[in-house]
C-alpha cells in the first residue's frame, strides 16, 4: 500500500500540524482561496482530497468560511489571527484550577514592550470586564 511504510508515516503531519498550516495560508491569503489554491500554497506533496478535507473540518468548527458551494468554493478565516491566539489564551485560562497563578506567570515571561503594551491597554479599557462563561 503506498505511502503506509515507516518512513512515509513519520513524514505525516498530526491533523492539527494540518489544520495550523491550512488557517496560515488562508490567513496570509488577501481573497478566499479555493481547495486547489489551498493545496498549491502548502507544497508538500498534499493530495487534493486531504486539503478538502482539513478545510471542510475547519468549516464544521466554525474557523473557516465558505464562499460559494460544494468543492469550488472559496475558503477564508472566520477569524484573524490575532483574534484565535486571544481564544487560546482564554481557553488556556479556562482550563487550570487557579487562572490568577497563569496570568501570572505568563505575565512575568513579557518583554518590556510586551508589558507596557499590556499595562496601556488595561489603563485604556479601564476595569477588566467578565467574560461570557468566565469563572
Amino acid at each position: 500500500m503506498a505511502g503506509s511504510g515507516p518512513h512515509e508515516r513519520s513524514e505525516r503531519r498530526s491533523a492539527g500540524e494540518l489544520e495550523a498550516s491550512v488557517l496560515a495560508a488562508l490567513g496570509a491569503a488577501e481573497r478566499p482561496l479555493t481547495p486547489a489554491e489551498v493545496q498549491a500554497e502548502l507544497g508538500g506533496g498534499l493530495a487534493y482530497n486531504t486539503v478538502h478535507t482539513v478545510l471542510t473540518r475547519l468549516y464544521g468548527k466554525g474557523l473557516v468560511l465558505r464562499d460559494g458551494g460544494g468543492r469550488r468554493g472559496a475558503y477564508r478565516p472566520a477569524r484573524d489571527a490575532a483574534e484565535l491566539s486571544a481564544e487560546a489564551m482564554h481557553d488556556a485560562l479556562d482550563r487550570g484550577p487557579d487562572p490568577i497563578a497563569v496570568l501570572q506567570h505568563f505575565v512575568t515571561g513579557l518583554s518590556a514592550g510586551e508589558a507596557r503594551a499590556l499595562k496601556e491597554l488595561l489603563d485604556e479599557e479601564g476595569p477588566p470586564r467578565r467574560r461570557h462563561g468566565a469563572k
